[in-house]
């Protein structure tokens, strides 16, 4: 599923603040630790996916609270911020609710979310890194990581066979040199790696692996760091995947990446795990070749480590104007705790945790996802970073540079000054 950041910036009533509300407090307070009825705000995922899970969380909050009468309201992602935008300016908000995690930011900017006690949650000092960070602002937490979903390569066996390629490379050199036979075998009209230009998340995870960074903080303020010689050096990089493997439309996003796929002129991605299972759907296979002839592996990284990957994925909020804010950290906990990371990892989705995570690299179902996910970035927790995504800089940036418009360094140069314009703006 992709989930693209719904900034809170500039919503009409939702100039709330922590202190407005009572005071920052340190989410170990007893508020609302004797409501008698909690309202949980979750998208349709959990309704359709995993709704015994929710009654399991229901049935251990209620075992210490007999009482407590649990409301459920489902939403679809659109739907959901717009209902939330709304209700945080009266006095009905939920207590619980779900956030994607590139989402959580622009809520914490504006206060819009109670801080939390990250110690009351199970293996809170396990988190997975990109999630932590999206749920951290300012040295405090403010939501819980609920479920990850990561990013892996994906290509046809029955190409990288025809090349002499049996089994999936380990390395970079030998992803390139294994790209560059399919490429010269294939032609100029097929994409060894169909990999859209304007995707900003397989870019970062290149400028990542060379040791740069979209920004970074110092003192309390943020820098845009892309034209650093380590974030130059990945943007190259990235460049050279695109001029050597991407024959297609190179002012494309990735949004119907899996569809492109699925028409059989192209031979690898980079992309969200589910993507290559979409393509070989009979409905998305328009050229029948795709079905068991599709195989995921780590995406090796031009460092020689597996490439960092963005990670995905959900987290769970308590409103600052919540009334049930004890409550809710403790349904929060029954729900994404120990247990429930459990039921989560049998529906297929990747634990919010490094100790869970390494279960699954034992099974050889969920070996590849779970090693990707080892290495993860997220954005910049920055006030701004809202106005970043809104203003599609980075997209500007990596399309002038796929198309050859403007130099990768003049591009970075002022894909920084766009950045650095807004970064720091609340």
């Amino acid at each position: 599923m992709k989930r693209k950041l719904i900034s809170a910036i500039g919503v009409a009533g939702m100039m709330v603040s922590i202190a407005a509300c009572g005071g920052e407090g340190d989410g170990g307070s007893d508020k609302g630790a004797d409501a008698k009825e909690l309202t949980v705000w979750l998208t349709v995922d959990a309704q359709n996916n995993w709704p015994e899970l929710v009654k399991a969380a229901d049935a251990a909050v209620r075992k210490k609270h007999p009482d407590l009468k649990i409301n459920h309201e489902y939403y679809g992602w659109p739907d959901k911020n717009a209902k939330l935008d709304a209700v945080l300016a009266t006095d009905k908000a939920p207590d619980v609710v779900e956030m994607g995690n590139t989402e959580m930011l622009g809520y914490m900017v504006k206060g819009a979310f109670a801080p939390l006690d990250q110690g009351k949650f199970d293996d809170s000092d396990a988190w997975l890194d990109g999630l932590k960070a999206s749920v951290t602002y300012e040295g405090k937490t403010y939501g819980v990581p609920y479920y990850a979903g990561g990013r892996v390569a994906n290509w046809r066996k029955d190409i990288a066979a025809s090349v002499g390629v049996k089994s999936a490379p380990e390395t970079y050199k030998e992803l390139t040199a294994a790209l560059d036979k399919i490429q010269e075998k294939q032609g100029d009209k097929f994409s060894a790696w169909y990999q859209p230009t304007r995707d900003w998340y397989a870019a970062m995870s290149f400028v990542y692996d060379a040791g740069g960074a979209i920004a970074t903080e110092s003192g309390g303020q943020w820098k845009a760091s892309l034209s650093s010689p380590a974030s130059l050096k990945g943007l190259k990089e990235f460049k050279n995947v695109v001029d050597d493997y991407m024959h297609g439309d190179k002012t494309k996003d990735e949004s119907d990446r899996y569809i492109v796929y699925g028409q059989g002129k192209s031979a690898m991605i980079f992309a969200a795990a589910w993507e290559g299972a979409t393509a070989e759907d009979p409905k998305n296979d328009k050229s029948g070749k795709l079905k068991g002839n599709l195989e995921n592996f780590v995406m090796p990284g031009p460092s020689g480590k597996n490439m960092p990957v963005f990670l995905g994925g959900s987290d769970l909020a308590v409103p600052v104007k919540s009334d049930a804010q004890e409550l809710a950290a403790e349904w929060i906990n029954a729900f994404a705790g120990s247990s429930g990371q459990k039921g989560l990892m049998a529906k297929g989705n990747l634990p919010n945790n490094k100790t869970d995570l390494a279960t699954l690299k034992n099974d050889p179902k969920t070996a590849v996802p779970a090693t990707a996910a080892e290495s993860n970035w997220f954005v910049p927790m920055a006030p701004g970073w809202g106005q970043v995504e809104k203003a599609q800089i980075l997209q500007t940036m990596l399309q002038s540079i796929g198309t050859g418009k403007k130099s990768v360094e003049a591009a970075a140069k002022e894909a920084d000054a766009a950045i650095d314009k807004v970064i720091n703006t609340k």
